[in-house]
């Protein structure tokens, strides 16, 4: 938990308590639904929570701000996000139901009452958003027609920097290319985080402004 409080100084002790109980309920389920690969589990806070923390050195959410999670799989980004700000509401999407049973355990057992976990394909949601977050769930082009309708525009919002905040690795200059007229701002962990890993991991921004039909 120290390199948590190293990259965010201000988490309390009861975000770090459930931090931990994330930890072990979530690698314990691991061994009997395989979540993330097992070579990843002695990496678990740096490669899944602090990555997932990430998204909150790009954009601080706003108290009350409604946040999707597409393809949360066992809850990333989504659960440490959560935790990390807990007067936001967090909804929680993925096509597989073994998943998002999972997810419901840790949520339970972690105690957090801003997560709805549900089994739906993004395309079905209905309602709509402030934020959208995923992880390198598929392709941009691919991913944006997922989303498109499902952010509240800025101008209709009391929020700024609205919009999908997608974590992504490696060269994405043709990902980028893809989805051009599109605005997008892309950051570079290696910004906020100098462990090794974060070297070419990149968060893309993409205003709602670009995805409301």
């Amino acid at each position: 938990m120290q390199n948590i409080i190293h990259h965010f100084p201000t988490i309390n002790a009861n975000q770090l308590q459930q931090l931990e109980q994330l930890q072990d309920i979530f690698l314990d389920w691991n061994t009997k639904v395989n979540l993330i690969s097992r070579k990843d589990t002695a990496h678990f806070i740096e490669r899944h929570v602090l990555h997932s923390l990430a998204i909150a050195k790009v954009v601080n959410f706003p108290q009350e701000s409604l946040v999707l999670d597409v393809g949360t799989g066992g809850g990333f980004p989504g659960i440490p996000l959560a935790i990390l700000f807990p007067n936001v509401q967090f909804h929680l999407v993925d096509s597989i139901g073994k998943k998002i049973m999972v997810v419901n355990e840790v949520v339970q057992h972690i105690g957090l009452n801003n997560v709805k976990a549900e089994q739906i394909r993004a395309e079905n949601v209905t309602n709509q958003y402030h934020y959208v977050v995923s992880r390198a769930v598929t392709r941009l082009k691919a991913f944006i027609p997922w989303i498109t309708g499902k952010l509240i525009n800025e101008k209709e919002s009391n929020f700024e920097h609205t919009g999908l905040l997608y974590l992504k690795g490696g060269d994405i200059s043709e990902e980028i290319s893809e989805i051009s007229p599109k605005k997008s701002t892309i950051y570079n962990l290696s910004t906020f985080f100098e462990e090794a890993f974060f070297e070419t991991k990149k968060i893309v921004h993409v205003p709602s402004s670009e995805l409301i039909k």
